[in-house]
């Protein structure tokens, strides 16, 4: 349009919105209100999955809702929920065995080895990567690579073997947390102070500190394993 506005057409309807607006914000400026689809606003949270196209361009691309900002003749949908299969299991009854993920999630065997899923991440992580350790039973590297993501489906979503990549992950993560992740030697202690009262004093002193205060104490904390 050239006077710092850009035509932008959600779920097929035309609106004028300043160019420098992310797809969030262009909505809310078009005066969507946003119930569900938003959570934090960050890119942490993974709830305002979005699909474009720009015209003339015959690529479908994906992005975040809340990072992605608008262009010229996008027409854009949200997915703030992609129905991807995620399987029913009992972390308690599971054992961290290298053809656990197979068990539950056979349907990785398919994956093309494309790194689509990869191109589609927001967070950049490696996700063919993950998804080939999850193929040989590597768990720990599973739970690793994938540590930052947010379930936002992207990957799933764009993946032409229909692989659900984000729920692989999470179950990897889930058994590497409660069987293989060495505990966190003071984590025990912690809990029986918690429960036998013993840190009202701590909490009274926390609530009495001001900005400053919660800051310098957060930043000269002792952090575990370093």
């Amino acid at each position: 349009m050239g006077d710092g506005m850009v035509t932008i057409y959600l779920m097929g309807k035309a609106y004028s919105v300043p160019e420098n607006l992310t797809i969030m914000k262009a909505m809310e400026y078009s005066g969507f209100q946003l119930k569900r689809g938003c959570g934090c606003r960050g890119g942490f949270c993974g709830a305002c999955a979005t699909v474009y196209r720009i015209k003339g361009d015959y690529r479908v691309q994906e992005g975040l809702a809340c990072q992605t900002v608008v262009e010229e003749d996008m027409y854009l949908s949200m997915i703030p929920f992609y129905p991807a299969i995620k399987k029913k299991y009992d972390i308690e009854e599971l054992e961290p065995e290298t053809n656990v993920l197979r068990q539950l999630y056979p349907e990785i065997n398919r994956c093309l080895g494309c790194n689509t899923c990869t191109r589609s991440c927001p967070q950049e992580l490696e996700v063919m990567d993950y998804m080939n350790a999850a193929i040989r039973g590597d768990i720990e590297k599973v739970a690793n690579l994938s540590f930052d993501c947010i379930m936002c489906g992207l990957c799933a979503s764009r993946c032409p073997a229909e692989l659900v990549q984000h729920n692989v992950a999470i179950l990897a993560r889930r058994i590497y947390g409660k069987y293989i992740l060495p505990k966190a030697r003071h984590l025990a202690e912690r809990v029986r102070e918690i429960e036998d009262g013993r840190i009202e004093k701590e909490v009274d002193e926390l609530i009495a500190k001001d900005r400053e205060g919660l800051e310098k104490l957060y930043n000269e904390r002792d952090i575990e394993g370093e």
